[in-house]
């Protein structure tokens, strides 16, 4: 059967099978694993979510269309942050759905290591770790 008369997979279906090849972390996970130098936390909400609901302190905030440019240390607009691809990164988005899709296409250009929170910054705020404030 060729790609053009496959049956849509469907968010939902896409998500849990993405989600399988993950090892997802919780908030504290995520907390814990960046504040011993283990992992980079990458924020790709968009603006106004930032604005609203403040930032994770020493997380890198990289818009989600520039996602694989700014992290893939081998591309020629990757941030310092970008040093290797055994880097392990947790994508934060705010729920934590966009994040599981954003991480597998890191996996894709070879950050091996990528994954996502469970919740996204959220969960973060819900489970009291630290949060900026929002913007005024």
């Amino acid at each position: 059967m060729s790609d053009r008369t496959q049956a849509p997979v469907g968010i939902d279906a896409l998500l849990e099978e993405v989600r399988a090849g993950l090892d997802r972390v919780d908030a504290g996970e995520a907390h814990d694993a960046a504040r011993a130098g283990e992992a980079l936390l990458v924020d790709i909400r968009y603006t106004a979510l930032r604005d609203r609901d403040g930032l994770i302190p020493g997380a890198l905030v990289v818009e989600r269309n520039e996602l694989e440019w700014r992290l893939d240390p081998q591309g020629s607009h990757h941030v310092p942050e970008a040093t290797s691809h055994d880097l392990r990164v947790v994508v934060i988005c705010n729920e934590g759905y966009a994040s599981s899709l954003a991480a597998v296409s890191l996996r894709q250009v070879g950050l091996r290591r990528a994954t996502d929170l469970v919740g996204g910054f959220q969960a973060w705020k819900a489970a009291g770790l630290p949060v900026t404030a929002p913007s005024p």
